[in-house]
């Protein structure tokens, strides 16, 4: 249905007079936004709701695919005032920024469905005047960026640099893409100088041909002598395709510095343990092993949001020492220095709670123990709720479970973080056996084709047909690859091995865990911590400058 109309006038409350004697009004905010509501895309932006006097609207309301559109405009039908999506928000990013300005074409082209040839052809940021504004958290404007483009900005990074547009909250990053191809610049998808292979690609590249070191690939597929961009990236694809330890050979050289030790650097050299916890399902006499622990090193501990106990302030040559007592009791890497697999958190489930649907508890344990050191593009966290009140916040997790009473509900794509994203609805009531496969198959599609430290939630916004092309490739197998997913995944589960076991056992590994190199028993001297309040904490530098940064790296002793 097809419908233009005159919007009714409205009187301003209050009348002439008051009005008149106001010397100026404060501007109403900008109350546009594009959310999903019960699984709908809805958004609104200007005067949705038609409020200006005389204006017309057009309206577009598409009961075969259920979308709805308005658009809100001036009485002469040129200049655009605001509008409502319902159903496909696709056009939300190029119609808000042009509220004021005046419309490229036929309004009805703007909105209309896109098989009749409409919106294809008119949308577009190429459409958009100079003074549209691109970026409003930080007031950036197109001309703002085509200027920027002008003077050799030739991707995203650049722009965000140069005009700080999309710095805030992300979502014109997307604009910045097109403005990029719409003004000629081609976008190269190079991992790095030493690579013009996407990360995906040399992903492809390692699995096709079955090379297994950093040296053989950069011979073959690369130049130079890498970077600490291609050879980390390398090192995850390596890590992720085979179960070589990360350590072994000329691979440990390619690690950055929470990898090279097994453990996550803190700002004054020291560094963190962290055993895994599965599920948040913890022993007494490892809580008890992990207090004595504490006690004997010195450590400072606290309780994670992953539900795990992280115990901060142990020296590099203490790691060895603190993980044997961990690993001869049965504990384990929880890899919270990798970006890999790091949590699945859990509620108590139906075992204890009163509104409990499902075993939450054994099954984030079941989930942490199949995935356990899955590397991937970036670190992974993961949720099990037993009902929909939410306690282990499942969906601000990449993968999240929640327990209906019929089964189980898959979300994907959430996180904390500066842009906090809600995990999204992938497929609902599955059993769990079903359940598994789907996160079998959607972990490896993401590891296989994000790019380098992408996160879940950008990867599948950056994918073409976003949620719903995951959900083809998972729920229903569009690529084919379904089976080679599933026994990538069972590889890995068949392979795991603990990473502090395998360095506890091979004299080699241990020898790197030194302060020094020419002194291996001589504790770092720099390495010192005070009290706080009652806390162990690292202690500033005795010249009063800012705490540094510093890689924990052996080195010469002087």
């Amino acid at each position: 249905m097809l419908r233009l109309s005159r919007s009714r006038l409205h009187q301003r409350r209050g009348g002439g007079g008051s009005a008149g004697r106001r010397r100026g009004r404060i501007p109403e905010a900008d109350m546009s936004t594009k959310l999903k509501l019960l699984g709908v895309d809805v958004a609104s932006f200007g005067d949705a709701m038609a409020t200006t006097p005389n204006c017309l609207e057009v309206v577009v309301n598409d009961a075969v695919n259920q979308t709805y559109a308005k658009l809100v405009l001036s009485d002469d039908a040129r200049t655009l005032l605001g509008g409502i999506l319902v159903g496909d928000a696709s056009n939300y990013g190029v119609l808000r920024p042009m509220v004021g300005s005046e419309l490229p074409g036929d309004p009805l082209a703007l909105i209309a469905p896109a098989q009749s040839g409409g919106a294809a052809g008119v949308l577009g940021v190429g459409a958009l005047p100079d003074c549209a504004q691109i970026c409003s958290c930080n007031n950036v404007t197109k001309g703002d960026l085509t200027a920027a483009i002008a003077n050799g900005c030739a991707d995203v990074p650049a722009l965000k640099s140069c005009t700080s547009a999309g710095t805030s909250c992300g979502s014109c990053v997307p604009m910045l893409k097109q403005l990029l191809e719409a003004e000629g610049v081609q976008q190269s998808k190079a991992l790095c100088e030493h690579f013009s292979q996407s990360r995906q690609e040399l992903f492809e590249i390692i699995m096709a041909t079955g090379i297994r070191t950093f040296s053989g690939l950069l011979e073959r597929f690369g130049t130079g002598k890498g970077c600490d961009i291609c050879k980390p990236a390398v090192a995850s694809i390596l890590a992720s395709t085979g179960s070589e330890h990360i350590l072994d050979g000329e691979q440990a050289s390619l690690q950055d510095s929470n990898d090279h030790f097994l453990a996550n650097i803190q700002k004054n050299g020291s560094y963190s343990v962290v055993p895994r916890v599965p599920g948040g399902d913890i022993k007494p006499e490892h809580l008890i092993l992990i207090g004595q622990i504490a006690q004997e090193f010195g450590l400072y501990t606290k309780i994670t949001g992953g539900q795990r106990i992280d115990m901060f302030g142990a020296r590099v040559d203490q790691l060895p020492a603190i993980w044997k007592r961990l690993v001869d009791a049965g504990m384990e890497s929880g890899h919270a220095y990798g970006k890999a697999v790091r949590t699945v958190k859990s509620c108590v489930g139906n075992d204890w709670c009163r509104y409990g649907q499902q075993d939450s508890v054994q099954l984030a344990i079941d989930l942490e123990l199949r995935y356990r050191g899955l590397r991937a593009p970036h670190k992974i966290k993961m949720g099990v709720s037993g009902c929909a009140r939410e306690c282990a916040e499942a969906r601000a997790k990449d993968v999240g479970v929640i327990a209906t009473e019929k089964g189980w509900n898959l979300y994907v794509g959430g996180n904390g973080g500066f842009t906090p994203r809600h995990a999204q609805l992938l497929a609902s009531d599955l059993d769990e056996k079903t359940l598994i496969r789907y996160i079998d198959r959607f972990l490896m599609f993401y590891i296989r084709t994000a790019d380098r430290l992408q996160r879940t939630a950008p990867w599948i916004e950056s994918l073409e047909g976003g949620l719903d092309h995951v959900r083809d490739v998972v729920c229903n197998d569009s690529l084919g690859l379904a089976e080679e997913f599933e026994a990538a995944i069972a590889r890995h589960v068949a392979n795991y091995k603990c990473e502090w076991k395998g360095v506890l056992e091979d004299p080699e590994k241990l020898s790197r865990f030194v302060s020094f190199v020419n002194a291996p028993d001589a504790p770092d001297p720099t390495v010192t911590f005070t009290e706080y309040n009652g806390r162990k904490r690292p202690a500033p530098p005795n010249d009063g400058r800012a705490d540094p940064v510093l890689i924990g790296m052996p080195r010469v002793r002087t």
